[in-house]
């Protein structure tokens, strides 16, 4: 399983890659072969505000619905509506691709998140 090392990650299987004072957000490669076949993502809208831990879209696969958390506090700037018309591209290939939102970020939170290495450690305990 791919876990880019460049990325920060979340228990609820969300990564960030943070540029500055903006963060792209998108589910994990285990994430997705959790959920099995994508059929559909719901994203809000841009210029939404989030606190980190709110719930702010859904991901359904031919198995399941399942809430979409956003891993840091900050104001939606960007919607890959690729994804909405192609929601496959997010089972493809999630880490790029397959990014669901950006988000101008109100602090510096990446640093509370998991590495990849933590993060490797945490699926392993999940499987």
């Amino acid at each position: 399983m791919e876990i880019p090392e460049n990325l920060r990650y979340t228990k609820d299987h969300e990564w960030v890659a943070s540029q500055g004072d903006v963060a792209t957000v998108g589910v994990t490669g285990f994430a997705v072969e959790q959920l099995g076949d994508i059929v559909h993502v719901d994203l809000p809208a841009k210029g939404t505000k989030f606190q980190s831990g709110e719930t702010f879209g859904t991901i359904e696969s031919t198995k399941t619905v399942s809430d979409l958390y956003m891993p840091v506090t900050g104001t939606v700037v960007e919607l890959n509506d690729a994804i909405c018309a192609a929601p496959e591209e997010v089972q493809e290939r999630p880490y790029d691709k397959g990014w669901l939102v950006k988000v101008q970020i109100a602090q510096e939170e990446t640093a509370e998140l998991l590495d990849a290495a933590e993060y490797e450690s945490y699926v392993k305990q999940q499987e």
